[in-house]
């Protein structure tokens, strides 16, 4: 058969098989991230049905969906927005990270990984994942909650040091020197520093250099850029996510909406490959020597982002189910730490180990956040209304 033909047929199928599959996450209730990854682990190096060579688009996609996932997170956000979050959460952020990149990084010592493999894994179980803990949030009718603001101010201070976090781990990937990671973290700070004073300013400015009454200008205008200063931004080695991420910081108001509204099908679509790239990449047979690892990664890290809830909702003078609530809603991860060790898998950098350890803790993780989150109300109030029984009890 044609080698176009045999392409155009794999990827058809590949992108039939992801329909299919987020419809039957979104019928159970769950996020379709691990469907996705599974699919890849399915269908790529040591899976059942390997598919051929296209992996030519599929790369090239997987790092447009980065791209995109980054920028409608950074669309989500105003400079002041963050800046406040920022100042109210700071201290459960110290502590978020504290609590949740330990486990990882001890892991992967403990596994002989060295530093830049504790690095990795300490990003991958620190980060929560801000569109599974949105969604679950939103399908849950928790958005006017109480607790709901330090959940979003705890989120805006993980993303606030990942745009710190990924040109770091970017420097030491690709080897740069003590002196070269210093400079790319100096340099970082300058550009993070630059966009927020020109979106807190100028924001106006750059919505206007995009925007336009025209969708299909619009679609060509946002999108041409993101992938620009994305293209820039990795020149610089600054990291292809970050810059995205600030642009779409610097796109403020309406156009901001207007454009999360018009990108969102691309980015689901683009992201729905990178998971299956990642999976693709990953040998199913590595995952069983690790996948204690994970299961232990996971409980812990659990226990840490409930900790980390509790700690910032209580610090807003919340009750304990709104502390409880806090909690579990932090508790998945999902895009973003796969992210980090898709990076450090592509620069040759770390084991497949590393990889497979990723992706199976990835996938419990985010079953069990969206779980949790469901499950936290009913148990907290049984185990409240037992304490008040067993207090009543005591009472002559």
């Amino acid at each position: 058969m044609d080698h176009t033909a045999l392409s155009l047929i794999e990827l058809g199928a590949v992108f039939f098989a992801l329909g299919l599959l987020g419809k039957l996450a979104g019928r159970i209730g769950m996020s379709p991230i691990p469907l996705y990854l599974l699919g890849g682990l399915a269908f790529g190096q040591g899976g059942l049905i390997p598919l051929g060579d296209i992996g030519g688009f599929t790369h090239l996609a997987s790092e447009i969906g980065v791209v995109l996932l980054l920028l409608l997170l950074g669309l989500e956000y105003s400079a002041a927005e963050l800046i406040t979050g920022l100042k109210r959460s700071w201290l459960a952020g110290v502590l978020d990270i504290v609590l949740n990149a330990a486990p990882g990084a001890a892991v992967a010592l403990l596994l002989g990984w060295g530093p830049v493999g504790a690095i990795v894994m300490a990003g991958v179980t620190y980060i929560s994942s801000s569109g599974i803990v949105a969604k679950v949030l939103g399908d849950l009718g928790r958005l006017g909650n109480r607790e709901t603001p330090v959940v979003l101010s705890i989120l805006v201070f993980e993303d606030l040091a990942m745009a710190l976090y990924l040109p770091i781990l970017t420097a030491l990937l690709a080897g740069i020197t003590f002196l070269g990671g210093l400079k790319a973290v100096a340099i970082s700070l300058a550009v993070i520093t630059v966009v927020l004073v020109i979106a807190l300013r100028f924001g106006r400015y750059v919505s206007a250099i995009v925007d336009s009454d025209d969708r299909e200008v619009f679609l060509l205008r946002v999108l041409g850029a993101a992938l620009l200063v994305a293209g820039l931004a990795s020149a610089m080695q600054v990291s292809a996510a970050v810059g995205a991420f600030l642009l779409g910081i610097a796109i403020s108001g309406s156009t901001a909406e207007n454009a999360a509204h018009l990108l969102e099908p691309l980015r689901d679509l683009f992201a729905a490959v990178f998971f299956v790239v990642f999976g693709l990449n990953t040998n199913p047979a590595s995952i069983p020597p690790v996948l204690g690892w994970a299961v232990a990664l996971a409980v812990i890290t659990t226990a840490t982002k409930v900790a980390t809830g509790w700690f910032a909702a209580r610090r807003q003078g919340i009750g304990r189910l709104g502390r409880a609530r806090a909690g579990a809603a932090l508790v998945a991860r999902g895009e973003f730490s796969i992210v980090i060790a898709g990076l450090a898998l592509t620069a040759g950098a770390v084991t497949g180990e590393l990889a497979a350890l990723a992706t199976a803790y990835v996938l419990l993780m985010a079953i069990l956040g969206p779980t949790a989150a469901r499950i936290v109300e009913p148990v907290a109030r049984a185990l409240q209304r037992k304490s008040t029984r067993a207090e009543t009890a005591t009472v002559p």
